[in-house]
């Protein structure tokens, strides 16, 4: 999904969300955003698509060896969870304010 106009593209995942792995190799489990790549439409989840690098000695890892660390998830194998937990699809309405807020559309409760 390509953005060809200057447009910027609306996600409906943000970073210190908590998702749900809905399919792939780690589909069930669960972890808080810490990056989103928006020109990839690829999210990096704590604890999640963990993947192994084989580095060699430098600056900062003087030991050098293999390293476990994230790797990229599409956005489109997470669902974003409410506050009870429940994995859910999220939707945007205004709020009393004329805010745009995002809310889960199985409970109805915003997500902050």
């Amino acid at each position: 999904m390509e953005n060809k106009s200057n447009n910027k593209v609306k996600l409906r995942i943000k970073k210190d969300d908590s998702v749900k792995v809905i399919a792939g190799d780690d589909k069930g489990k669960t972890g808080k955003v810490l990056e989103i790549i928006t020109a990839k439409n690829k999210a990096i989840v704590e604890g999640i698509n963990i993947v192994s690098r084989h580095t060699k000695p430098n600056a900062q890892n003087q030991q050098g060896g293999i390293i476990k660390k994230e790797a990229p998830i599409n956005i489109s194998n997470l669902a974003v969870l409410d506050k009870n937990g429940v994995a859910s699809k999220v939707g945007r309405k205004k709020d009393t304010e004329g805010k745009t807020v995002r809310f889960s559309k199985k409970s109805q409760e915003i997500i902050s």
